[in-house]
């Protein structure tokens, strides 16, 4: 459906070609300041139109706040959110079987499995399998990252880290993981959406990559075709104790975020597919005491942050791929709507590869995750903190009007559970 998450909700509507696209977010938390310069930043680094890597259509995507907020500030109810295509060119697609382009399922694009599934499909563009739809997402993270930045100082930064098979860490014997790759541990703890976007526009923060990832996308670009890649995430500063295990656990939730976006074909967390060629005694993530803090801590961080299905306090950092954009210039053999066979020369404006523009959608989906897992988090700690306390995870003597329970009790009764 076009709803996602628990707790704070986001609901996107808007096809790639109709006059707006926007979100409804519910479960806002009422009292943060809140405005469309929140909101902007991010949805002006998604843009479409941005260099001559990305696709040419020039929209501004200036966000309105619509509903929700009062002086500036969060009310607790719904905030809708609306961003008008002011660059639609519904010409480009035909419509009604007046072009090829309408008369072909693309290949590789959703033309063909909207069209069996509801028996209409948009005739512009993608509809809402265009990324255009992604505009919902980056508004609604907006508010999450506000708050969480508020109240944990929660940083989250995403950038391009492979194109084709160039690579910002390519592996090696030595690291057949990037997650052990010094530089790579060095980046989780210094980078910046400020240091990625002076890489602009491959947005991948390391000079001799960027340049190597740039003429990848231009190759591809002037012989009218199209390359995927990959983007990396890390999230800084992320709670202990999200996830919601068995079936919802932290890194479940990010798959799921990752993979609803437009064009994404994989997914892994820490140490990833790399992880499964080491042993366990060198993967393993040993316990230590924190110098600074006290408390314990993990001195690797295979994991990605998350054990069991819960954040653990480490840096949360995981890697998406996105294929090759399916619309490409060049002449493509392939069958009609109706069966015939044909060829296929696809108009209209395009991304060779979509990694560069991806980064803040990715950002947003990973603040989307955390925002409602705090919220799940909260919740349960509220209902808990009404509750006996606990000492080291056993219940502390109490009577109350509705028990003749002592702690020796509770301690029997545990016992025997535990036997």
């Amino acid at each position: 459906m076009s709803t996602f998450g628990s707790h704070f909700r986001v609901t996107t509507y808007g096809e790639s070609h109709c006059r707006s696209v926007g979100c409804i977010v519910d479960g806002v938390p009422p009292g943060l300041p809140l405005t469309e310069s929140d909101i902007q930043p991010q949805m002006t680094r998604r843009r479409p139109g941005q260099s001559a890597l990305t696709t040419p259509r020039d929209e501004k995507d200036k966000v309105e706040i619509q509903s929700g907020t009062e002086f500036g500030v969060t009310l607790g109810t719904p905030i809708a959110m609306i961003v008008r295509n002011e660059d639609q060119r519904p010409h480009d697609y035909g419509g009604g079987g007046k072009s090829d382009m309408d008369s072909f399922p693309r290949p590789s694009h959703a033309d063909f499995t909207y069209l069996e599934k509801y028996g209409v499909k948009a005739s512009s563009g993608g509809g809402r399998s265009s990324a255009r739809e992604t505009i919902g997402r980056v508004a609604a993270a907006g508010i999450a990252e506000k708050y969480l930045k508020l109240a944990h100082n929660v940083e989250i930064v995403a950038w391009v880290s492979s194109v084709g098979n160039e690579h910002q860490f390519p592996p090696t014997p030595e690291h057949p993981t990037y997650a052990t790759q010094p530089d790579f541990l060095s980046l989780l703890d210094n980078i910046t959406r400020e240091k990625v976007d002076s890489f602009a526009p491959i947005r991948c923060p390391d000079k001799a990559s960027a340049q190597r990832l740039t003429r990848t996308i231009e190759q591809f670009r002037d012989a009218h075709d199209s390359i995927g890649g990959t983007v990396t995430c890390v999230i800084r500063n992320c709670p202990i104790g999200l996830g919601e295990p068995t079936f919802d656990k932290l890194e479940a939730t990010l798959a799921h975020a990752m993979l609803s976006l437009p064009a994404t074909k994989g997914f892994e967390i820490g140490s990833g597919f790399g992880g499964c060629e080491v042993p366990g005694s060198t993967h393993n993530d040993p316990f230590i005491v924190d110098s600074t803090t006290g408390k314990l801590r993990t001195r690797t961080n295979n994991s990605g942050g998350i054990q069991g299905g819960i954040s653990n306090g480490a840096h949360i950092y995981f890697r998406t791929a996105f294929k090759p954009p399916a619309t490409i210039g060049q002449q493509q053999s392939t069958a009609r709507y109706g069966g015939e066979e044909g060829v296929l020369e696809a108009k209209g404006r395009h991304d060779p590869c979509v990694v560069p523009r991806a980064v803040p959608i990715v950002e947003a989906m990973a603040a989307l995750v955390v925002m409602d897992a705090l919220m799940a988090q909260c919740a349960r700690e509220a209902m808990r903190a009404k509750l006996p306390a606990l000492e080291n995870g056993m219940m502390i003597a109490v009577k109350d009007s509705g028990t003749n329970a002592t702690n020796a009790d509770v301690k029997d009764v545990l016992n025997g559970v535990a036997e």
